[in-house]
């Protein structure tokens, strides 16, 4: 018996030999994982801003939707967000909470004054042109925001998903530096003489303000926090589909098309919908599309596969159904997942292509042969022999 627990003693003291090292290697293993996770996110968090040429095309798309809605809309402004919309009530008591907060409330304040409704309109209308652009972002962002919401959120019935998307969106670039590229506040920035003088005319520049690892940090989460909210929007809209007939039986896109109100091209609408089997694969490839989108873009094949399909998802919409704004505001925030790289060298190529372009032109025209070539070229002299052959 003594001899079965000395054996067994040995036994125990030697696995914990064993194990300790093993621990401690586990241990010190895990410490590292945890460090270097720690250090890839503070140096992607603080080290510098990401998707600059991505949020600057955000910013022009998104100013483009603005521009384009508010064009569209100019001739019927009054009856669908001034005095002709009073008969559905949302003047008197409006259906959304923005009209209620006196910040947003602008819009609602004037809805019944043509003149004043005018003119807040136009002036909306010249801020987006200015967002667009990138004309002293930091400080027309924040009023661009302020009138934006507070006239879209006029007309409670005539908003979509589009809308929610975009007031999101503007949210958090008021958070971000989107005019760090394409932008005229970028070509400000570029002169040393911005970066001197006093606080108040360096923000009138655009110079910064605040150290660098704050700004950093802010542009970065605010990919973050973009990222997370489209990510969100198409894996939930993917998880609402599957969950109805027409989409499970893959007719979804059937219905939409074949409507007034959607089907704003019926022959296109028609030839698309003429054949079943193309009906069932398009319904169906939008829920698997829509539901792999955020796995797609944690490898770069996958992601530019993933792009390139929710891009075209999001142009079938736009011409299919008549939704061009909530489109092109779609693709505007999915702007943010091209490389900076990828943006650098469509820029590079299309610039180059110019700059050929017009040194062609400016090249002169190839001469002709013949007499004009001679004449450009002025007489020939007569040599010296028939000179005095011709006097002799």
């Amino acid at each position: 018996m003594s001899t079965l627990t000395s054996a067994l003693t040995r036994f125990v003291r030697t696995g914990a030999r064993t194990v300790r090292p093993l621990m401690s290697e586990l241990v010190d293993t895990l410490a590292t994982l945890v460090h270097r996770i720690l250090t890839f996110i503070e140096t992607w968090l603080v080290g510098g801003k990401h998707a600059q040429y991505g949020l600057a095309v955000t910013r022009i798309l998104l100013g483009l939707t603005a521009l384009g809605l508010l064009a569209t809309n100019f001739r019927t402004r009054y009856y669908a967000f001034g005095s002709g919309s009073a008969w559905n009530g949302e003047a008197a008591q409006p259906l959304s909470d923005f009209p209620q907060i006196p910040l947003f409330s602008l819009f609602n304040r004037v809805a019944l004054n043509d003149v004043s409704f005018t003119a807040l309109y136009l002036l909306l209308a010249w801020l987006a042109i200015l967002f667009t652009l990138g004309w002293r972002t930091k400080i027309v962002l924040p009023i661009f925001f302020v009138g934006w919401v507070s006239f879209i959120e006029m007309n409670d019935s005539l908003g979509d998903q589009g809308d929610n998307m975009f007031r999101i969106t503007l949210l958090a670039l008021l958070f971000a530096d989107t005019a760090k590229r394409w932008s005229l506040d970028a070509r400000r920035r570029a002169d040393t003489a911005a970066q001197t003088g006093p606080w108040l005319l360096r923000a009138w520049r655009g110079a910064p303000l605040l150290p660098s690892w704050v700004t950093n940090l802010s542009h970065n989460l605010v990919l973050v926090a973009v990222t997370a909210h489209v990510c969100f929007v198409y894996a939930s809209g993917a998880l609402y589909k599957a969950g109805g007939a027409p989409w499970q039986h893959g007719y979804a896109i059937y219905n939409p098309l074949q409507t007034q109100r959607f089907g704003s091209w019926p022959e296109l609408s028609d030839l698309i919908t003429a054949w079943a089997p193309v009906v069932t694969i398009v319904s169906w490839s939008s829920i698997i599309l829509q539901m792999c989108f955020p796995l797609m873009l944690l490898w770069r094949p996958t992601r530019i596969v993933g792009l390139f399909g929710i891009t075209s998802f999001h142009i079938g919409i736009a011409v299919l159904m008549g939704l061009p704004w909530f489109s092109l505001a779609m693709i505007a925030i999915d702007a943010i997942f091209i490389r900076d790289a990828t943006w650098r060298s469509v820029t590079d190529r299309i610039g180059r292509a110019w700059r050929e372009a017009r040194e062609d032109d400016e090249s002169p025209p190839p001469r002709r042969k013949g007499t004009g070539q001679a004449r450009e070229r002025g007489p020939t002299r007569t040599p010296a022999t028939e000179r005095v052959t011709a006097s002799g």
